[in-house]
């Protein structure tokens, strides 16, 4: 096609048990090039106002970015949208490794997935060929066992393999999505909506290579020879390369900024237990996503005294460190390490389990829960063999899991008692583990994203503290020329705010990854721009690229807003405005009235009404997205077909 796509969108009717190709021409992926675009055009045009998360009528797409399985490092992230079963919002959730490249290189830009199929199966795309198979004998079955099974019945030992587990099956509403057993889409909740449609997997082969849809395949390949070298130089690349994010928990603790107790502090007393140094003696390698040389996942391998890991999925991340070490009291890396293996062996986003253990935690301490109607399991702060019973029980809704299962917000509204102040979640989805009342730029991002708490919306705070730093000089090139304090809530903060959302809604339409490019990391932001130039033929700007991050972010909005979502629906916990307890931030808080202030400038400057938090008819028109506005709901019309507790 010579502008880095297929030009083709699978689509698949389960309840018809039909599959289609839908194409469109070039003018239609400048405005939707890939990924949360191209995934949120498909949500707002196929899935009917107020549509049950779990019925027939959510749509789920997975879209792959408009470069993925190009020759460059980090770019192989697809993402998974649909309505979330968590939430009732827009569901959104990306995953690196091979799976988006491969479905890229089979020729197709996307699936859509809509209706129900009334038994399970399975589907099948090799080389823009689709096929619905059964999969009675695979529900119910280990994630080795699915892949396993589907690669000696097609005969391709190298199928890239998404898919659900247990936890999918059942429909727990943080369920995952996971591919070639080591990537996952975690957040909001997909694999419960591909549980609900009854599909286990999705297996792809392709034979092409995406420099055959570049514009100039040469100087796209130059580019990712160029970057590949410069990994091993950037600072902030390599330190992602030697540690990966186990190597962030000593210094969050330093900084006080490292969830501890359900959010209550913020460095945790008994940090060398899940520190480097502790990470470090069960880590057994790394391994990396499709074409990229930061090799940045860890890999955990042993033979412990109470638990063994293998290496059969990936290793934890820092989010799981912090969520089921620090955050629950937990300083036994060996037990944080299980923890994060049953996850990734039953199909749990590692965020949403361990923000609910944590608050169920501290409903236990107040009283308010306790072991008989926790189904026997003593669930205190600290007690690491009953969060890994819980997790068990959570994916197959037994137990306490029935409960836990609910998700934190929804878990509150069950246990009443003024249990709500303990539930750390936005818009229903638990926060990531990254204090707010240190970073108060991630709070913005938590309270306004139109999918609830993401650590990945915008930049982090600590990068513009410094004028000097690498990542500061990084994001010169975007406008930003102006240092803020972490803590600082003024309109420098609102501007980087405003210019990192849009620059990192880019990257999830372009399939790039958070660790790729500045400021963040190695690739720089011209880099960026050349990449689509290269692959497009396209003479993009960088504001071009910021427009079209910006354009995604309105559509995911303009969804929210069709489902009665509105600006009070984007605030924090009320626990971010109080005090934190512990560690170096002791008694800092998040003034209120100044973040209300924050977020009232931040939606004049997107171009959205300051009352109701929703686009205006000039920001629309501005995006092109008047037509696509057409039949969204009043802002207070009621959230229809949210499940309940």
């Amino acid at each position: 096609m010579g502008f880095g796509s297929n030009a083709t969108i699978l689509r698949v009717n389960l309840t018809a048990g039909t599959t289609a190709f839908e194409t469109f021409d070039e003018a239609f992926y400048r405005r939707y090039p890939g990924g949360k675009a191209l995934a949120a055009y498909h949500l707002l045009r196929d899935m009917p106002a107020g549509a049950d998360p779990l019925g027939p009528d959510n749509v789920l797409v997975l879209a792959t970015g408009l470069l993925t399985g190009a020759p460059l490092s980090t770019a192989t992230r697809f993402n998974a949208i649909a309505r979330s079963p968590l939430t009732g919002a827009f569901g959104e959730s990306e995953a690196g490794g091979y799976w988006g490249p491969e479905l890229k290189m089979a020729g197709l830009d996307a699936i859509v997935l809509t209706g129900r199929s009334p038994k399970p199966v399975w589907l099948w795309i090799k080389d823009g060929k689709a096929e619905i198979r059964d999969a009675s004998a695979l529900w119910g079955q280990d994630p080795p066992f699915v892949q396993d099974a589907i690669r000696a019945e097609t005969g391709e030992k190298n199928a890239r393999v998404l898919q659900i587990g247990r936890a999918g099956e059942n429909m727990v509403p943080y369920a995952m999505l996971m591919n070639d057993l080591r990537h996952y889409n975690g957040r909001t909740g997909m694999g419960a909506v591909m549980g609900s449609k009854n599909v286990r997997a999705i297996a792809v082969k392709g034979s092409h290579r995406y420099l055959e849809l570049a514009h100039d395949p040469a100087a796209l390949s130059e580019i990712g020879k160029r970057l590949s070298k410069t990994v091993t130089e950037h600072p902030q690349s390599w330190d992602l390369r030697t540690k990966g994010t186990p190597g962030l928990t000593d210094g969050m603790n330093a900084a006080g900024i490292l969830p501890t107790r359900n959010f209550r502090q913020g460095s945790f007393e008994q940090v060398e237990g899940i520190g480097w140094a502790a990470f470090e003696a069960i880590r057994s390698g790394t391994r990396t996503c499709y074409a990229c040389a930061v090799r940045c996942k860890p890999e955990t391998a042993f033979e412990g005294k109470r638990y063994r890991v293998t290496d059969t999925y990936d290793g934890p991340e820092y989010e799981a460190i912090a969520g089921f070490g620090s955050n629950c009291a937990i300083f036994d890396i060996e037990l944080v390490a299980r923890a994060n293996e049953l996850c990734n062996e039953l199909g749990l986003d590692v965020i949403s389990t361990a923000g609910t253990v944590a608050f169920a935690m501290e409903c236990v301490e107040h009283g308010l829960l306790g072991p008989a109607d926790l189904g026997g399991l003593d669930l205190q702060f600290g007690n690491g063999e009953a969060l890994l019973e819980a997790i068990v029980q959570i994916a197959d809704r037994r137990g306490a899991g029935e409960l836990l299962a609910l998700g934190s917000r929804r878990l509150a509204e069950r246990v009443g008692g003024g249990s709500a102040a303990f539930a750390m979640q936005v818009k229903g989805l638990e926060l990531a583990m990254h204090e707010p009342r240190g970073k108060v730029g991630v709070g913005l991002g938590y309270a306004t994203n139109e999918a609830g708490a993401d650590h990945l919306v915008a930049f982090h705070d600590p990068i513009f503290v410094n004028p000097e730093s690498v990542g500061f000089k990084g994001a010169m090139p975007l406008g930003l020329t102006t240092p803020s304090p972490a803590r600082d809530l003024g309109e420098t903060k609102v501007d980087i705010w405003y210019t990192g959302e849009r620059w990192n809604s880019a990257e999830k339409v372009l399939g790039l990854c958070f660790f790729g490019p500045a400021p963040r990391s190695f690739i720089q932001v011209s880099d960026v721009v050349d990449a689509v130039r290269a692959a497009t033929g396209w003479d993009v700007t960088v504001e071009d690229l910021l427009e079209i991050g910006e354009r995604a972010v309105n559509m995911a909005r303009l969804f929210n807003v069709r489902e009665g979502f509105n600006r009070s629906d984007d605030r924090l916990p009320d626990r971010l405005h109080g005090p934190l307890e512990g560690g170096p931030l002791t008694g800092v808080s998040i003034d209120r009235d100044a973040f209300e202030g924050a977020i009232s400038a931040l939606y004049l400057l997107k171009g959205w009404d300051p009352a109701t938090g929703a686009p205006s008819a000039e920001c629309l028109e501005r995006l092109g997205l008047a037509g696509v506005a057409a039949g969204v709901a009043d802002t207070g019309a009621p959230r229809a077909g949210v499940p309940q507790g």
